[in-house]
């Protein structure tokens, strides 16, 4: 039946896996990414994965972005080593196979919608609060990954044009109020008291806020709140019926989901919008890698 090739990129960690049509994987491996050398660390770890087995029938790449897709090349934020690296070329030439490349978010949004919370939705939003907020469309099964591969930067959508300004240039994007470290940032900032021995992270934040600690509530009541005008936002001008939301700060649960349902329901006008449903992983970190798997099997039929 032959397998495909999935690799998932992040600043944290690498992993790679031997995927079938049915999305099982056969063989997996990770390890973390390395500050420099990237590519001899991914090398690796394809040898692992893939060296002694038949050439896969492709390989699906999701990485962290910005990224151009013309070109196949990558650059990272959090990969400094990397800028414009030509990530699709250098994958090619190692692995003798068809090689397609999208966005780390996008994948996550791919594989959720082919096996995960995401199935059966005509009209998907995929994303991922995690360090930053990323994102990705799925619309008739399709991704959407826009001219350059770069469709679906959910997290630098404008929710206040008067708000603060953000790491990447912008002012009010919704990753400066719902992302892990700034929820935490504003925290502490408000008189949050971090426990004693615990990181000022949003792992303990949301543990706080599971205990009714009110700066940790508010904390996730403010990010809920740009969660769900950005959700709001993109429903209203793309349709999509459901949206699931993944990475570590999803892990919240509870905490992160009842404040943004409440806010949903009072910030969403519109009926088509107000009936999005929203939804947890249920892929988890396998989100990416199924969604990079699945767009090698859809290029792999492409090509054939």
């Amino acid at each position: 039946m032959g397998h495909v090739l999935a690799i998932d990129i992040g600043g944290t960690k690498l992993a790679a896996a031997l995927v079938d049509r049915d999305g099982s994987a056969a063989r997996s491996a990770t390890r973390p990414t390395p500050r420099t050398d990237v590519m001899a660390a991914l090398t690796a770890l394809i040898g692992e994965v893939a060296g002694d087995g038949p050439v896969p029938l492709a390989v699906g790449i999701g990485c962290a972005g910005p990224l151009d897709l013309a070109a196949g090349t990558v650059s990272p934020v959090n990969m400094p080593s990397w800028r414009g690296f030509p990530l699709r070329d250098e994958v090619r030439r190692l692995t003798g196979a068809p090689t397609v490349l999208a966005g780390d978010a996008q994948c996550f949004a791919l594989g959720e919608h082919w096996l995960g919370s995401g199935r059966g939705s005509s009209a998907l939003l995929g994303i991922v609060v995690s360090t930053g907020i990323g994102g990705g469309l799925v619309i008739d099964g399709v991704p959407l990954l826009g001219p350059t591969g770069n469709a679906g930067h959910v997290g630098h959508m404008t929710i206040d044009p008067y708000g603060e300004l953000c790491e990447c240039g912008g002012r009010g994007c919704v990753e400066r109020y719902a992302s892990g470290p700034n929820l935490a940032r504003w925290a502490l900032a408000n008189g949050w008291k971090v426990p004693e021995g615990e990181p000022a992270d949003a792992r303990t934040l949301a543990a706080d806020a599971a205990k009714g600690e009110p700066v940790a509530v508010a904390a996730f009541e403010r990010g809920a709140r740009a969660l769900a005008g950005m959700i709001a936002s993109t429903a209203a001008a793309t349709e999509v019926t459901r949206v699931v939301i993944g990475g570590g700060v999803s892990g919240a649960g509870p905490v992160l989901f009842e404040p943004l349902a409440r806010a949903l329901d009072e910030v969403a006008g519109l009926a088509f919008v107000r009936a999005v449903e929203v939804q947890p992983t249920t892929l988890g970190v396998r989100a990416a890698l199924a969604g990079a798997a699945k767009l090698a099997w859809d290029h792999s039929a492409e090509a054939g």
